[in-house]
């Protein structure tokens, strides 16, 4: 049995046919921690999609009833990147569900692990780069106001920049936005975050660690955030075909393992999420995101020690 709750559902998948994104990987990702003992079937819960109420926080009403319609304009969809079909929009509203309850289970058992989610280009009227729905900011909204936790931290190490969680929280001093990124890659316009990594390309586990290291440990200092929303991209990795940085599945394993260990060791609750990851082998991507899983299970045995 595992030490921590997984969420997940089979309407994950955006049904998006032969595309870039594969977005079977939740299925795949959920199989795998079962074959290799990671997890049980009892280790997991169904969410229920995000009500309307919880989406109107971050959204606004007029894209909110474009993607309920399916009334999106032909600029929409090209900006959006994938095919509208009313599948791909209630897996949108089960990822922001699905973040929601990670985050709610995060704040009782350490740590939860969404096996979704992770949409971090969606702004509050549009979405882009395959996000439609901002589920990171819909789950820190909910739990804010529903008085669970007063300051959030979002550490997303996707290998593009979290623009759309960016312009969701600026100013907002609750929520402190912490995006680790290939610079010369999508989107070309990236908002500021609370604090923003810019790597080179071909960024070696190396450099990629000692600069999340310095930024990450003394934002988590200073801000003592209640809940960390971890982004726990599978991108960076070396044979990623939308990535440009150097990162093997070791050094993306020590990521996960630096991310959660020390939030967990300063008493935040962990929801892991999972956003990018388009490896030319498919296979591969699932292994860093079943790496991230087991990172998380270490970190909970040893309540964290980096």
């Amino acid at each position: 049995m595992s030490p921590f709750r997984y969420i997940y559902d089979d309407g994950y998948d955006l049904n998006l046919g032969q595309h870039v994104f594969p977005s079977k990987k939740f299925r795949l990702v959920r199989e795998r921690l079962i074959e290799n003992g990671i997890a049980g079937p009892e280790d997991f819960l169904r969410p229920s999609p995000a009500p309307e109420e919880d989406i109107l926080r971050v959204h606004d009403g007029v894209w909110v009833r474009k993607l309920t319609t399916g009334t999106l304009t032909y600029l929409d969809i090209l900006k959006l990147e994938i095919p509208y079909s009313p599948a791909m929009v209630r897996a949108f509203w089960l990822a922001a569900g699905g973040t929601t309850l990670a985050a709610q289970r995060a704040l009782e058992d350490g740590v939860c692990y969404n096996i979704g989610g992770g949409f971090h280009h969606a702004f509050p009227g549009h979405g882009e780069g395959f996000c439609a729905i901002n589920d990171i900011a819909v789950a820190i909204r909910r739990l804010q106001a529903d008085g669970r936790i007063a300051r959030a931290m979002v550490v997303d190490c996707d290998v593009h920049h979290g623009n759309g969680t960016a312009a969701i929280f600026a100013g907002d001093p609750t929520v402190f936005t912490l995006s680790i990124h290939q610079l010369d890659n999508y989107p070309t316009e990236k908002p500021p975050s609370t604090l923003d990594i810019h790597l080179a390309d071909n960024t070696p586990d190396g450099e990629y660690m000692s600069k999340l290291r310095d930024g990450y440990l003394a934002a988590l200092e200073d801000f003592r955030p209640e809940l960390v929303v971890y982004v726990a991209g599978a991108d960076p990795f070396y044979q990623d075909q939308l990535g440009g940085l150097s990162l093997s599945f070791e050094g993306l394993l020590d990521r996960d393992r630096l991310v959660i260990e020390s939030a967990v060791g300063k008493g935040a609750g962990v929801a892991v999420v999972l956003a990018g990851g388009y490896s030319v082998n498919v296979e591969d991507t699932i292994t860093i995101h079943c790496n991230t899983a087991q990172a998380a299970a270490r970190a909970l045995a040893g309540k964290g020690h980096i």
